[in-house]
């Protein structure tokens, strides 16, 4: 696996190349993916804003996250990562978008949410792609781990979008 900084490097090429932006809205990871972006030099040419929504009141006074999604199936779920990205990329205008909501630990976990539980949302100009993930670890790696995954992931799919 590549490691964050390279990976962060090859999403800003994709971008610059094409001449978009990508926005964050991350609550497990807390500015993680955000910190990863601009460790690249330039990267504000195509990373404007991004969003720490750590507590549940954030994803919906910031991103429009609906209050029945989270009462309902917990903030660590696809919809609620959906619409993190809908609502991050509507508020940045960014073509592209990252949202990640997840049990870090070491507490926290259920039978049906364990720890290392991690959802990821990935919006981009043909819709939004979503996967739930379990990472193996303790809390700082599995912060580790999804922040290398939202990353990867996204250089992915711009690279298939061509």
């Amino acid at each position: 696996m590549l490691n964050t900084e390279a990976l962060a490097e090859q999403l800003g090429q994709a971008l610059l190349a094409r001449g978009q932006s990508v926005t964050t809205a991350e609550s497990c990871t807390g500015g993680l993916i955000a910190g990863a972006i601009t460790d690249v030099a330039g990267s504000s040419n195509w990373f404007n804003r991004g969003f720490v929504t750590y507590s549940n009141s954030a994803k919906v006074d910031m991103l429009d996250v609906p209050p029945g999604f989270i009462q309902g199936l917990g903030a660590v779920s696809e919809p609620v990562v959906a619409a993190m990205v809908q609502g991050a990329m509507a508020a940045s205008s960014a073509d592209w978008g990252i949202a990640v909501s997840g049990v870090a630990g070491p507490g926290g976990g259920s039978a049906d949410k364990p720890v290392g539980t991690v959802w990821f949302a990935w919006g981009s100009p043909l819709g939004i792609v979503t996967e739930r993930c379990v990472f193996a670890g303790d809390r700082r790696e599995v912060r580790q781990q999804a922040v290398a995954h939202a990353l990867g992931k996204l250089v992915q799919l711009i690279k298939e979008s061509r």
